[in-house]
């Protein structure tokens, strides 16, 4: 394949996510340059630019290697010249050029949003200072009948165990994120899959920026801290001390901080990412057992956002219908829609949204 077409043939699958990424940049100079902010790389212990892409290349070792491995097993043929061609053969099959710019295209447009949105979310107080947290604490407790709901939670779960289990999945989620974009962009064969997941966490990076831009909040853990003091420490309490220590040191001297301020609470996109992983595993049609942990893995996501105290009941309801939307506006924008209804589009070609190790041995390769 011509290799400028190969790109721009890609590119054209992640139109919407790199649309997204260039308005977020657009975004992220026009406050740095108005507001006299830096601008920063996101990553304090190794930079994304380097992360992402190991994480992604550690998944293709993971689509290759087993696969070489199996057809050794059967064939019985473990001399390095004859591993030599099975890696030629299997790499042939499951990483023609086509695939490799599907996968180039989404992990520069995917981490364009999120480099760009984390800065502008560290810029946001001082876009606009004013704290919705009271107005976000009313609404929760008309939603539970003049009750807070962390507190609600701390009395109907207790603040033993539970707090260490959901700290546990709170911190889970991080990983979950670059994890899921593995998987869109390396294992899946059904690239219009891949595209739509991909381009629905860079609207949801697009609307979360918006949010807190528009409604700036901390979250009940640092506007009510004494609701959340019967709590064990966890590792998620030194998180949540770490990164006010950060807002402090950022808005009191933002050039000088070397830090980005990650405060915001809403919409929580905790919930509204998980939202479009719950969706898009239904859309698509995974395998029932991942589809069916996604939705627990939301349910305790929900619970540990609200019982931790980073976010309102309100944030988790702004997440929920983030994550939906960004879901449909990406199917439409990816092609996967009939009329107005989002859907996966499969091309005739297409294997399915999986190809598992050692299919492709039993059947014609069936790639994009």
């Amino acid at each position: 394949m011509n290799t400028r077409y190969g790109f721009v043939r890609a590119a054209r699958q992640f139109g919407l996510a790199w649309a997204c990424g260039l308005l977020m940049a657009a975004l992220m100079v026009l406050i740095a340059a108005v507001q006299d902010l830096p601008i920063r790389d996101p990553d304090d212990v190794m930079p994304g630019y380097i992360q992402f892409p190991l994480i992604v290349l550690a998944a293709i070792a993971l689509d290759i290697v087993p696969r070489v491995a199996h057809r050794a097993r059967v064939r019985r043929s473990w001399r390095p010249r004859a591993l030599r061609g099975l890696l030629g053969e299997v790499v042939g099959e499951r990483w023609p050029a086509s695939h490799w710019w599907f996968a180039l295209n989404g992990l520069l447009a995917w981490y364009l949003c999120y480099a760009t949105f984390r800065n502008v979310k560290s810029m946001a107080p001082f876009v606009n200072p004013r704290e919705w947290d009271a107005t976000l604490a009313q609404i929760d407790r008309f939603l539970f009948a003049g009750h807070d709901p962390a507190a609600v939670m701390h009395a109907w779960f207790g603040t033993g165990f539970a707090a260490h289990l959901l700290s546990f999945v709170y911190v889970a989620w991080i990983a979950l994120v670059p994890v899921s974009i593995a998987i869109a962009l390396v294992w899946t064969r059904q690239t219009t899959a891949g595209a739509w997941f991909v381009t629905a966490l860079a609207v949801d990076w697009v609307l979360g920026a918006l949010l807190y831009l528009l409604v700036p909040t901390v979250g009940p853990i640092y506007s009510d801290p004494g609701m959340f003091d019967e709590l064990p420490r966890t590792y998620v309490t030194r998180l949540q001390e770490g990164m006010w220590d950060d807002r402090v040191a950022v808005l009191a001297d933002p050039r000088g901080a070397d830090a980005l301020q990650t405060i915001a609470a809403f919409a929580s996109l905790h919930v509204g990412i998980m939202v479009t992983i719950c969706l898009i595993a239904r859309l698509v049609a995974v395998p029932r057992w991942v589809e069916i942990s996604a939705w627990v893995f939301l349910a305790l996501t929900v619970l540990s956002t609200v019982y931790l105290g980073w976010h309102f009941a309100a944030d988790v309801v702004g997440g929920v219908a983030l994550g939906s939307f960004a879901v449909w506006l990406a199917g439409v924008a990816t092609g996967n829609r009939v009329g107005w209804r989002v859907r996966l589009v499969r091309p005739e070609q297409a294997a399915g949204p999986l190809d598992p190790v050692g299919a492709s041995d039993a059947r014609p390769s069936t790639l994009d």
